[in-house]
Order: structure tokens, then C-alpha cells, then sequence
């Protein structure tokens, strides 16, 4: 299991930071790439689950989501959600006209998937298109994963008070602290780093968004548990060994790329 983590995180991760650097459509088409899979895993589940959303409508709603997003920024998102939901709903009626019953519901669970991994998800662009976008996407993203390191080495090593013990039996209080300690401190090592190569981002403010990331995605990481919960399934796929699927890897970065947007936009 370790072997193909790794194995699988030295294959994605050059990718990953070559993509990042480049920007513009490199980027754009890895992380379409990256929701549209989530997006098609999620609705797998859901399947597993008994619900049938329109798998067609999920991922290719992300996909035009997320390359809107890049070409326009929020600019017609209204004309692009309001034509998501007409469809939706169309189809959903469909579904009920032709037995059925429960297709009330899979239009819910139908744009639960689009705004959730394609609407939020495509904030990994938007992030990525801000001034110094590269710099401030290299010091969010990595305080969620430095977090979640951290929350696994001291809730493994310390913990003994669940943190949620019906979605996820294994966190711990002292895990979830010790990640925040982490996540923070590296973070900040990171953005000095970053210095060095060119990056304005200051140390406090790398310090403050890796607190701010450390404390709150973890819920990210949460949120994703109740889907698997809910339909019985352990992970979300199988197409990165060691690692599960794809939502399961992008679960806390969307959390963190939405939150990361608006607190630079506000902030700085």
C-alpha cells in the first residue's frame, strides 16, 4: 500500500508542479481532468447508494464549469447554472414519467455533485488565476496536506478523544490539534522558501492561511466521508492505487482552493 502511494505521488506530483507553475491551459485541463473524474466517481457512488443522478449532466457540467471558469471567471456563471438546473430538472421528469419514484431525489443528488465538485472545485482555477496565483496556490494547497500528515503521525502516535466518531473513526482531537501545529509551522517554512525563488507572499501571511487551512478543511475531509458512509463504500474509487479515487484525493482541496480565493480577494 505504501509502495504504490508513493509510487502514484512521484508520477502526479512533477506533473502537479509543473502544471502549477505553467498555469493557463495546462493547468485548466489537468484540474478539469482531476474534477470530471471526481465528479464520474461520485456518481458511481451515489449509484451504489440506490440514487440516480444523470451521470452525463454531473460530469459534463464540471467540465464546463471549470473551463468557464477559466476563460470567463464568474462572467456568465448565471446563464451556465440557470441552464444546468433547466436540464436537470428536465431530465429528472423524465425519469419520474417512466417509473421512477424517487427522482425527486436524484435531482438533489444530481446538482449536489455539479456545485459541489464543480462549481467549488473549479476555485483550484480561480486561485490559480489570481495575481501571483502560482505562489498563493503553492502555499494553500500544501497546508492541507501538510495538515492532514500531521493530524495522521500525532493522532496515530497520541490520540485517544475521537474527533467524529460516527464519519470517521479513526480522527482524533490530539491528531486534529497536532495537523493545525503543523500545518501552520510548515506552511510557514514553505512560504519562506518560496521567497527564495520569487514568491511575494509573506511569512505571517503564509503562517495565517495555514492555520486558517489546517483548522477548517479537515472538514473536506469529512464531508466525503458521509458520501461513503451513506452508500457503504470505503473509497470513492480504485484509479490511483494507494490512494483511492480521485474525489478522495481533492476532497480537502476544494475546501481549501474556495476558502483561500475569498481570504486573499478580502485580505490582500
Amino acid at each position: 500500500m505504501l509502495k504504490q502511494r508513493l509510487l502514484v505521488t512521484g508520477v502526479l506530483l512533477p506533473v502537479g508542479l509543473l502544471a502549477i507553475f505553467m498555469g493557463g491551459w495546462f493547468f485548466t485541463l489537468l484540474i478539469t481532468t482531476f474534477l470530471a473524474l471526481a465528479a464520474w466517481e461520485y456518481s458511481l457512488m451515489m449509484n451504489k447508494g440506490g440514487y440516480r443522478p444523470w451521470t452525463w449532466l454531473v460530469v459534463g457540467s464540471t467540465i464546463v464549469i471549470s473551463i468557464s471558469r477559466y476563460i470567463f471567471q464568474f462572467q456568465y456563471s448565471d446563464l451556465f447554472i440557470s441552464l444546468i438546473i433547466l436540464a436537470a430538472i428536465t431530465y429528472h421528469l423524465v425519469s419520474y414519467e417512466t417509473g421512477r419514484d424517487q427522482a425527486g431525489t436524484d435531482f438533489a443528488v444530481t446538482l449536489g455533485g455539479i456545485f459541489y465538485i464543480g462549481w467549488i472545485g473549479a476555485y483550484l482555477i480561480s486561485l490559480r488565476e489570481i495575481p501571483d496565483g502560482r505562489w498563493w496556490f503553492l502555499v494553500v494547497l500544501p497546508a492541507t496536506w501538510l495538515a492532514d500528515a500531521g493530524a495522521y503521525f500525532i493522532g496515530s502516535r497520541f490520540g485517544k478523544h475521537f474527533f467524529s466518531p460516527r464519519i470517521s473513526p479513526k480522527k482524533t482531537w490530539e491528531g486534529y490539534f497536532g495537523g493545525i501545529i503543523v500545518g501552520t509551522l510548515g506552511t510557514l517554512g514553505f512560504t519562506l522558501l518560496w521567497q527564495l525563488w520569487g514568491s511575494g507572499v509573506a511569512g505571517w501571511q503564509g503562517a495565517l492561511i495555514g492555520f486558517i487551512m489546517s483548522a477548517i478543511t479537515t472538514l473536506g475531509d469529512l464531508a466525503e466521508s458521509v458520501f461513503k458512509r451513506q452508500v457503504g463504500v470505503k473509497d470513492s474509487g480504485n484509479l490511483l492505487p494507494g490512494h483511492g479515487g480521485f474525489f478522495d484525493r481533492i476532497d480537502s482541496w476544494i475546501w481549501a482552493a474556495v476558502i483561500g480565493y475569498y481570504l486573499i480577494i478580502f485580505l490582500w
